[in-house]
């Protein structure tokens, strides 16, 4: 215990939360929570039940981030007086104690500072993710479900509320494609740096002749859009389909044609409903992420013409981001960050925490060298 060298890790623990707090702009975060709390208060408040709901979610994330600083900084003000007291009385259990804590105030802070990396125009928003089977049959198929699996899971034990908007069977097992919301507040900027081309290797559980197979599956991760967001869309771009909402293997799972689909013709941007109950509530679904979508194609292309007047033609994101390997042994390994790890089952079952917090010091750095 005596090798650890207290005062200096105090000092940089210290040094790491004074570079978070101002990048968090501790003020204007209390200023944040003075404001929504007058609105949260209005008595008028929850005659729009939407507008309401954003009103104290928006309220219990400034809180939530700004007890999780002040937490901090009094957690390294008690680690301090443990060290202390523990190094007068030549207590070597209390020391073993600070070294706990003094491990678990490091991973916690480098979590925060993370978070402080989500600072991209969108990046505080909820987000829309898509998921689609690739090359490789029915194992893109399954890949397609493994993954929506992965990422259900991922926010499950987050604590994040989810809503699976639209699921589209393949034939035989798995997933064509499936889209599903996160509702918390920066969950784009968290998941963003999912997006990209997944590839699975394995042993085929469909090849009768235990063949390995190759299959890929492609992520998509767009923010939702909100009321201050202004995406008009000419009713003469849009064509409206319905249709029978359908379950795994083409069973029926509605009666009445209430499922959507949405065409925006100039560019043709397809969206599908069909996990609400009625036709109005599927097609209302639809345009919020048909729309969201078009503000992220329109932000792209600003992005581009930026570029092209830059003469900046470096791409940052490859085809293929992360690689599934589960035979002959059992890797996933990001191409991007070479972040890896050996427990391909963990990660399967949602322990993605390790990759996302990596991508997104990635992206941050690559930010940076832009």
């Amino acid at each position: 215990m005596a090798s650890t060298d207290f005062p200096a890790e105090i000092r940089a623990l210290r040094s790491t939360l004074a570079d978070i707090e101002a990048v968090s702009d501790v003020e204007a975060i209390k200023a944040d929570i003075e404001r929504l709390s007058e609105e949260a208060g209005a008595p008028n408040l929850w005659d729009n039940p939407e507008e309401a709901q954003k009103v104290t979610s928006a309220l219990s994330h400034k809180q939530s981030e700004l007890e999780r600083i002040v937490k901090l900084g009094e957690r390294i003000d008690d680690l301090e007086v443990l060290v202390e007291l523990a190094g007068e009385e030549g207590d070597e259990d209390s020391l073993a104690e600070a070294e706990t804590e003094l491990n678990s105030i490091t991973k916690t802070l480098s979590e925060l500072e993370v978070v402080t990396l989500l600072n991209g125009e969108y990046d505080s928003r909820e987000a829309v993710v898509t998921i689609r089977s690739g090359a490789g049959g029915v194992d893109a198929a399954d890949f397609a479900e493994m993954l929506l699996r992965m990422y259900l899971r991922y926010a499950e034990r987050r604590g994040w509320k989810t809503k699976v908007g639209d699921t589209s069977y393949a034939e035989e097992a798995g997933l064509k494609s499936a889209t599903f919301e996160i509702n918390e507040p920066f969950a784009f900027g968290t998941m963003s740096v999912e997006a990209g081309t997944h590839r699975l290797v394995r042993i085929s559980p469909f090849d009768n002749q235990g063949r390995r197979q190759t299959s890929f599956a492609a992520v998509e991760v767009i923010p939702l859009i909100e009321t201050t967001d202004h995406i008009d869309i000419p009713e003469n771009e849009l064509r409206v389909d319905v249709f029978r909402s359908s379950g795994p293997g083409g069973q029926s799972v509605n009666t009445t044609d209430s499922a959507v689909r949405l065409t925006h013709i100039p560019t043709g941007i397809v969206v599908s409903m069909q996990n609400e109950k009625s036709q109005i509530q599927n097609r209302a679904a639809a345009m919020r992420v048909m729309q969201s979508r078009l503000l992220l194609l329109k932000k792209e292309q600003e992005d581009a013409k930026k570029k092209e007047l830059a003469g900046d033609v470096k791409a940052s994101w490859g085809d293929q981001m992360r690689s599934y390997v589960l035979h002959p042994y059992q890797m996933v390994k990001d191409l991007r960050t070479n972040h890896e790890v050996g427990n391909a089952a963990s990660v399967l079952d949602g322990d993605i925490e390790g990759f996302v917090d990596a991508g997104i010091r990635w992206r941050a750095a690559a930010r940076h060298d832009a």
